[in-house]
């Protein structure tokens, strides 16, 4: 491609608090249609906003987990546009005070790692929500406006052009997802519209510095939509550029039927919102001592994890899974500190746990196997009483049944054979049923000896020790 691709994120991320940004109103999500509100969230005359002071918290943990400066003076600001969602004809938001700003994260692209800068970060009021009659506002012939979410707190984390493919927007979108989770500050529930993103996605000449005119695409709320709205706009604004035409500065929507992103309306600049103090709240004043204090509740972030998962013998690929999510995270964390090996209980939880939990549309919080019995299973396979193939059938035990693995083992007959003197006479019956894989072994093709050794497990219904039965098959059959 000649062009480069210049990419910017502005996340919106909804907080997890039990109340709104600036009433009492309950936040939960999928109530019946208008019956969280009230006269402050819908903007009624005569009524007075209060700021939730755990939003304030919760912003300020976001920023210094991804590394922002806080502002000890910020203030909230009134971005006046009209829109049908928006009752107050403004939004309650911040502009040049916000609560964080100059911040970054690092991202992995490839095993190369990428730092992608903050701008910044502000609280703000989410809007209405707009229900329309068909897919897209584009296909709708009525929409009916639901004001539940009117007011419930966000966070704004708006990148730098920093992002130059649709994987690498994908990797930092899902590195804020992480963060914010960590830090538990939103349940970061893309199928409910908890994290979702709008999407600046500008072509330049590959070389140039100058940026391009960009287009946004608005409330995306799924990776895969992420991914394919870029790649699509990318395609889109190419094709423009090869024909001799320029690019609209303007607002699209992504269509997922279709795959593709379709005009919605001119894009605005910041002026033209019409910023204004907002007159009715004061200036949020933060101290040195209490943002230290916020710091000092963190939790061990994302990165962190992975640092130490690494040095204490994980691989960074293994590392990396395991702490994309706090729970993932912690389950293994936990299965570690009941005595499990560290690669195997990592193998485990990426194998047989998460297939069977994608399987049965279960988070790992769900989990019916916990991270003790987890731990007690694979400690069952580092001393030799089951093999890591009868693993398999406990495990899947396990996951139907609350009894101990050892329980398990016991009642099912599957303690894995050790007695040489057993598993011999299994060998002879074997070598004396399969003289071809005796001669051919025997003639050099030493991958006959897997045919021979898979013979002996079948007939001792797995339980023989694979180790055990290859070396005395190999003492036989060279003797």
């Amino acid at each position: 491609m000649k062009y480069e691709a210049v990419i910017g994120l502005e996340i919106h991320s909804e907080l997890k608090t039990d109340t709104k940004i600036f009433c009492g109103c309950a936040t939960t999500f999928g109530a019946e249609q208008n019956t969280h509100v009230c006269p402050v969230c819908l903007g009624l005359p005569g009524v007075l906003p209060t700021i939730n002071r755990r939003v304030v918290e919760f912003a300020i943990k976001a920023g210094l987990a991804t590394n922002c400066k806080i502002n000890k003076y910020s203030k909230f600001d009134r971005k006046n546009y009209y829109y049908p969602d928006l009752p107050k004809n403004w939004q309650t938001s911040q502009y040049d005070l916000p609560i964080a700003y100059a911040g970054h994260v690092e991202i992995d692209i490839d095993g190369e790692k990428r730092v992608i800068r903050l701008t910044r970060i502000h609280m703000e009021e989410d809007a209405g929500k707009l229900v329309h009659s068909g897919t897209t506002i584009k296909d709708s012939s009525s929409s009916n406006v639901d004001y539940n979410r009117t007011g419930v707190p966000l966070i704004e984390i708006v990148s730098e052009p920093d992002m130059h493919s649709a994987a690498e927007a994908r990797a930092y979108m899902e590195k804020i997802k992480s963060i914010l989770e960590y830090i538990d500050v939103s349940n970061c529930k893309m199928e409910e519209g908890n994290l979702r993103a709008d999407i600046n996605v500008s072509l330049r000449p590959i070389g140039s510095e100058k940026l391009g005119i960009r287009t946004e695409m608005k409330n995306i709320n799924s990776f895969k939509a992420l991914e394919d709205a870029i790649n699509y706009e990318i395609d889109r604004q190419a094709e423009i550029l090869d024909d001799g035409g320029k690019i609209i500065q303007e607002t699209r929507t992504w269509n997922p039927e279709k795959g593709i992103t379709q005009s919605m309306r001119s894009k605005e600049d910041a002026h033209d919102y019409r910023y204004m103090p907002e007159p009715d709240l004061p200036p949020i004043v933060t101290t040195d001592e209490e943002i230290e204090a916020f710091r000092r509740s963190l939790p061990e972030l994302p990165d962190e994890r992975r640092a130490r998962l690494i040095k204490n013998g994980l691989n960074e690929y293994d590392a990396g899974i395991i702490t994309s999510s706090r729970a993932m995270a912690e389950y293994f964390d936990a299965v570690v500190d009941f005595g499990a090996d560290l690669k195997a209980a990592a193998n485990w939880i990426m194998g047989d746990l998460s297939k069977n939990l994608n399987s049965d549309g279960l988070t790992i919080e769900n989990s019916p196997v916990d991270a003790k019995r987890l731990a007690e299973m694979i400690k069952l396979i580092a001393n030799g009483t089951i093999s890591g193939k009868i693993a398999k059938k406990v495990f899947a035990e396990m996951w139907i049944s609350p009894d101990s693995p050892e329980k398990i083992v016991k009642d099912k007959g599957l303690v894995q054979i050790t007695d040489t003197s057993a598993i011999e006479g299994v060998i002879d019956e074997v070598i004396a049923k399969n003289p071809k894989a005796v001669e051919e072994y025997r003639g050099g093709k030493k991958k006959a000896l897997g045919a021979l050794v898979g013979q002996v497990m079948k007939l001792t219904k797995g339980k023989a020790n694979p180790q055990i039965v290859n070396k005395l098959l190999e003492n036989k059959l060279e003797a």
